[in-house]
């Protein structure tokens, strides 16, 4: 899992360029030509504050392409191979900079249309500015996915039961939460979340909050699978 997170935060330096087959067509791509798009390993562009990443780190990835709209309307095209690990983060990143006790409020709606076959889970991927810890909210799955670490207990939370996991992967704790049934749409209410885990459970202290993400972690999307976020929107205060 140590791999996993510092290709997220290393970007390009981390990793060799794969053979990606950036000639396979973005099947996902709305009638209307979106205002973005690339099958780059590492292709990113910033529309109207957001951040979209295609982000291809894992080793024995296929092909992958994300197209946007906007920040806030993109989708992802994987035709990645039915093997273990995970091949990609495709996501849309919002940048908060503020403490947890300086946050007044922190809050994201998602609406999301996702394959029913292949290994997956669409998830935010919330980190502090120095790294150290991740926190992973996971707003649904399908297939043989799972979050690392060890069963914390239930808990509901910013309107929504999840399960808890806590471990480590070498480089930063990991706490995942992992919603008890899938979700397609809703509203995550983050900061009560965030402080939880430092108030309540203390494994955190005072953390600023740096990158909320929110994408889809692919293990295997055989044949070519289509990912499409019809809306995202982070909010803070």
């Amino acid at each position: 899992m140590a791999t996993r997170t510092l290709s997220r935060i290393g970007k390009a330096l981390l990793a060799p360029a794969l053979a990606l087959g950036a000639t396979v067509a973005l099947a996902s791509a709305p009638a209307s030509a979106a205002v973005w798009s690339t099958c780059d390993q590492w292709g990113n562009t910033s529309l109207n504050g957001y951040t979209l990443y295609n982000n291809i780190w894992g080793s024995g990835a296929g092909s992958q392409c994300v197209w946007a709209n906007s920040g806030t309307n993109w989708g992802v095209w994987a035709n990645h191979p039915n093997t273990g690990g995970i091949k990609s983060y495709p996501n849309a990143k919002k940048v908060i900079n503020k403490s947890i006790t300086s946050l007044g409020s922190l809050s994201s709606s998602y609406n999301v249309t996702v394959p029913s076959s292949g290994a997956y889970n669409t998830s935010y991927d919330i980190w502090d500015t120095d790294y150290d810890y991740e926190i992973m909210l996971w707003v649904n799955k399908t297939g043989a996915v799972g979050p690392l670490g060890t069963s914390q207990g239930t808990v509901t939370l910013g309107g929504h039961t999840w399960t808890v996991y806590k471990g480590s992967n070498g480089a930063n704790e990991v706490f995942s939460f992992v919603r008890t049934s899938n979700s397609s749409s809703g509203t995550v209410n983050v900061l009560p979340i965030l402080k939880w885990i430092k108030d309540t459970k203390g494994w955190f202290g005072n953390e600023t909050i740096g990158d909320v993400q929110f994408g889809y972690e692919i293990t295997s999307s055989s044949g070519g699978l289509d990912f499409t976020t019809n809306n995202l929107t982070v909010n803070s205060s």
